[in-house]
């Protein structure tokens, strides 16, 4: 791989706590690259980095670059960023982290990429877990950590390398896979993008970045991506649940925390899978792994074996605690920030336990997010039968003017949920939580921030 980085050596990253930044530097760490990095905040990823041998910087500061050939940085970082200030005056490279993974791609002989609004990460580690259960010793880079690899990376000798493609400021333009598959589009990401329009014309675009051989796969059930479909260059499959497609579900069925289903290849049933993660949600994931990994001629024997093998990645619908108390109380942790992921959320949990009350505790993530989706997120909420919405996690923003995680409270009252709490203390959360939960109560922990941290016992 340093080969094809020519003389760098020593690569600096900002925002290295970060998920993705946090896999990448630890992947090129690894190839015998030397590894410095900075972070506005100590977490359990730059933990992990410091523990192999990278160097983390607390902070951000113009002498933590001194040494670097190369300085990445994520799509969270602004500009004005006092390393990037300081690489830009000593002309050391300066790029943005798609940019090196579109690099990185380049190492292998064919690359796996999965887009869409929702599902990139489970997909593609499920898409990882087929290749390695085939022996073909994939690369992965993943936006979350795998359980069965215990890791957002993995450095395989095969030919594959699978990444997400993050739409987040148009950033998946810079890689051109070999193959794609696109899962959904819904209208996210209002800083970045005009409209839908745009963000429909940018999936285009980026689909299209595929050279001719390739292909993609597209989820038709998704309104948005079935509208760009004839706009997709080259070879395409379709995976669907409700209507026509290469690739269809049939005969799914729920209970608890698995879900099984026929696969129908051209209307004809192929094989059964039976996955250990619950929700229609991750039935379409499957789909999309499963369009991807026929399309470079996977056999269909090790597609079943890795996705009846799969046991999904931390933060997605993780069952913390199964039985706190001998009272049959389980919580759940779960990464949805975006108003269809909360009801998929919460409707996976009532397809598999379908007589169990439900607690969500949810942590809005960013402000522009809440002041654009406030009532969405609470026609989401309002499948809950309690809610507890904590103060908003600002990541990279600054606070915005009379938004506030009440605004999605007054709207659940509007809508006539009154069992929904506005708790402007974080730290609350666990008493509020304690007056109102009972034996066989579902508590699930929603958000993209830190909130997860509230449901330590």
């Amino acid at each position: 791989m340093e080969k094809i980085f020519g003389k760098t050596k020593q690569i600096h990253f900002i925002g290295i706590g970060g998920i993705g930044m946090s896999g990448m530097a630890e992947l090129l760490y690894n190839h015998g690259f030397r590894i410095t990095g900075s972070d506005m905040n100590q977490s359990e990823r730059t933990d992990h980095l410091k523990s192999i041998g990278i160097i983390i910087f607390k902070g951000h500061n113009k002498k933590n670059i001194s040494s670097a050939d190369l300085i990445v940085y994520s799509s969270a970082v602004n500009t004005n960023n006092p390393e990037i200030i300081e690489g830009n005056n000593k002309n050391i490279p300066v790029i943005k982290r798609a940019e090196l993974l579109g690099e990185i791609i380049k190492i292998k002989r064919a690359s796996l990429a999965i887009a869409g609004t929702h599902g990139k990460t489970t997909t593609s580690s499920m898409v990882g877990n087929i290749l390695y259960e085939a022996k073909l010793d994939p690369t992965i880079i993943t936006g979350g950590i795998v359980n069965k690899f215990n890791s957002n990376n993995i450095s395989g000798s095969g030919d594959f390398i699978v990444v997400e493609a993050d739409e987040f400021d148009r950033s998946f333009l810079h890689l051109e896979p070999t193959y794609i598959s696109i899962n959904n589009i819904e209208l996210e990401h209002l800083d970045i993008y005009k409209n839908l329009d745009d963000l429909k014309s940018t999936f285009i675009k980026f689909a299209n970045t595929k050279p001719f051989y390739g292909a993609t796969c597209v989820g038709i059930d998704s309104k948005y991506l079935n509208e760009i479909l004839p706009h997709i260059k080259g070879t395409t499959k379709t995976f669907a649940i409700n209507q026509k497609a290469d690739i269809i579900a049939k005969n799914i069925k729920y209970v608890n925390n698995k879900s099984s289903f026929d696969v129908l290849i051209q209307q004809k049933k192929a094989f059964k899978i039976e996955l250990i993660v619950p929700g229609l949600h991750n039935i379409y994931n499957a789909l999309s792994a499963i369009s991807l990994c026929l399309e470079i001629d996977i056999d269909v024997k090790y597609i079943i074996k890795g996705l009846n093998k799969y046991c999904g990645v931390k933060r997605r619908f993780e069952i913390k605690y199964n039985d706190i108390n001998d009272q049959n109380i389980m919580i759940i942790d779960d990464y949805a920030h975006h108003p269809s992921e909360i009801k998929t959320t919460i409707d996976a949990i009532k397809f598999g336990w379908p007589n169990r009350r439900i607690i969500s505790v949810f942590q809005p993530h960013l402000f522009t997010r809440t002041k654009d989706f406030y009532k969405d997120f609470a026609q989401s909420l309002i499948l809950a039968n309690y809610n507890i919405i904590a103060p908003i996690y600002p990541a990279r923003e600054k606070p915005l003017k009379n938004v506030t995680s009440a605004l999605i409270q007054r709207e659940l009252e509007k809508l006539g949920h009154m069992n929904s709490y506005d708790c402007s203390n974080r730290n609350k959360i666990p008493d509020m939580v304690n007056k109102i939960v009972k034996e066989d109560d579902i508590i699930i922990v929603m958000g993209a921030g830190d909130i997860y941290q509230s449901i330590e016992l």
